[in-house]
């Protein structure tokens, strides 16, 4: 009895040793391994960590949880896939192939992630910036952004899926290098405005709404903000595209910025023999009555009346006004010359015409001078 029970005993080591010294039951072990790991990961990134991320004030770190968890939980099962495969001893060939593939495997959720992870990053960064402007170009911006991270990062993600296979890549690069070249002297236009646009949202030197000079026949409000062309509507309800490359190097007089006030000048003239000081008061009272005159400025100074010049037929001045608002600063230099005339009337101070004295020595026949 004693014999048959250690007899039995051996008979059970031995076949247990036998099957854990089974490459087939030891490539099983290894993925089963990784993959009671993979779902530990996956179950701390949903249950534990996605918990801890509610709690804090952003909302990137909460997608970026549960765009990778499973990504990540696949690369740790493929990598045990991988592993497991070392053990089996395959035929090389055979081998060769499924490591191949497993890796170009690897590479793709490999490169899915890090696409996540920074296109989620950058769409929080831009989707804050878009929100402190008013034009439309820092969306467009932010979708182009993103889309040139997909690519390049497709691109990448295929050159190491080559490189696995044993493709040798040199050649091809140059290949790409030349059509880049190429492609680049045929957009070269295109890509200047678009660039021209990124830089003037990235300088905010102008936005929706804003009321710009372009120079001496160019001037209105800025309608829209393209990824190519700006489009600027005149004072006759004309609508201007203009190539914002051409825009990015253009001197740009902005109204709007850095606030909403404007300073307007009105120039007049009285005859010589006027009261300057009198002038200087019968002005200032119609500039008082001005709704839109700043009276912070007015209080301090900053508006004024000035004597700038004792001209050919005529005594010279300026009004310099600030106003709370440049949308009011041509109805209101319209108002004040007309006020500015109809008080100089009333105060009998006269407005000269041009004019030129001309005075003749006549001398009588035979007078010599």
């Amino acid at each position: 009895m004693e014999f048959s029970f250690i007899g039995i005993i051996g008979a059970v080591t031995y076949s247990t040793n036998e099957v854990l010294n089974n490459r087939y039951i030891q490539a099983l072990g290894i993925l089963l391994g990784f993959i009671i790991v993979a779902t530990i990961v996956y179950f701390i990134f949903k249950k534990v960590l996605l918990k801890l991320t509610l709690k804090t004030k952003t909302d990137l770190d909460d997608t970026i949880l549960k765009k990778s968890n499973i990504p990540v939980a696949l690369i740790i099962f493929f990598i045990g896939m991988k592993t497991a495969l070392l053990s089996l001893n395959l035929d090389d060939a055979v081998r060769i192939i499924v490591q191949h593939i497993i890796s170009t495997l690897l590479v793709l959720i490999t490169g899915y992630l890090f696409v996540v992870i920074f296109d989620a990053i950058i769409q929080r960064a831009l989707v804050n910036f878009a929100h402190k402007t008013h034009s439309k170009l820092d969306d467009q911006l932010m979708l182009l952004s993103r889309k040139t991270i997909r690519f390049v990062v497709f691109i990448l993600i295929f050159m190491f899926v080559l490189q696995v296979w044993g493709v040798k890549i040199g050649p091809l690069l140059a290949s790409l290098g030349i059509a880049g070249i190429a492609v680049a002297f045929g957009l070269q236009n295109t890509l200047g405005n678009i660039f021209g646009g990124v830089s003037l949202i990235l300088d905010r030197s102008i936005r929706v709404g804003d009321v710009v000079k372009l120079d001496e026949d160019t001037s209105g409000e800025i309608l829209d903000v393209g990824l190519r062309a700006t489009r600027l509507r005149t004072w006759n309800n004309e609508v201007i595209i203009i190539p914002n490359g051409q825009l990015a190097n253009t001197r740009i007089k902005n109204y709007v910025l850095p606030n909403t006030l404007a300073r307007i000048e009105v120039p007049f003239s009285v005859a010589y023999g006027s009261d300057v000081d009198k002038v200087k008061k019968v002005v200032m009272g119609e500039i008082k009555k001005l709704t839109a005159v700043d009276r912070k400025r007015l209080e301090s100074g900053d508006t004024k009346v000035m004597f700038t010049e004792m001209g050919a037929s005529s005594l010279n001045f300026k009004a310099q006004i600030w106003l709370t608002s440049y949308e009011d600063r041509f109805v209101s230099k319209e108002s004040l010359n007309t006020n500015i005339y109809n008080a100089f009337a009333k105060n009998k101070i006269t407005i000269p015409f041009p004019q030129m004295d001309v005075h003749f020595d006549v001398q009588k026949k035979g007078q010599k001078k």
